[in-house]
């Protein structure tokens, strides 16, 4: 149909733009116009990329970046191990210190010992304090003080 008609005329409504259509109107194609040229270069650009993109290079791009991924993983846990055996022997290191640590304390408990100083006592000549061996001083307001033998000191 042609609109150019209704700019001229003084029509409010066409009516045949609602009309069924019958076989004998020629029907219009739309004014896209597609160029042979661009679907040529689409067609190349497709088959470059399918060209680099082949499936032996797919494959052998595949099959480095699982190596390099199995060497990368082989290399972290080797040193993982190294680290690992690092621990143990530190570990290891600390328990001897530690059970030389509670022989020295059993050590040192043993020589400062109640029954040990008794002992060392009696062997230098001591005795336990008794009642008789205690003597006592009385002060009186001479400042005077009589000792075990009998001789009278004072403050003097």
């Amino acid at each position: 149909m042609n609109n150019v008609k209704y700019y001229n005329d003084s029509l409010a409504y066409d009516f045949e733009m609602f009309a069924p259509k019958t076989a004998d109107t020629p029907r219009k194609r739309d004014n896209i116009v597609t160029l042979p040229a661009d679907k040529v270069r689409t067609q190349k650009r497709t088959r470059a990329a399918a060209k680099a993109m082949s499936p032996s290079v797919l494959l052998i791009m595949a099959t480095v970046f699982v190596l390099a991924g199995l060497c990368g993983n082989i290399a972290l846990r080797l040193q993982i191990n190294e680290v690992n055996s690092q621990i143990s022997d530190m570990r290891a290191s600390l328990n001897e210190l530690d059970s030389q640590k509670t022989s020295l304390e059993v050590e040192v408990q043993r020589r400062i010992s109640y029954a040990n100083l008794e002992l060392e006592a009696m062997e230098l000549g001591m005795k336990k304090l008794e009642k008789d061996s205690v003597t006592y001083i009385r002060v009186n307001d001479k400042n005077t003080a009589k000792t075990a033998n009998g001789n009278v000191m004072t403050a003097e």
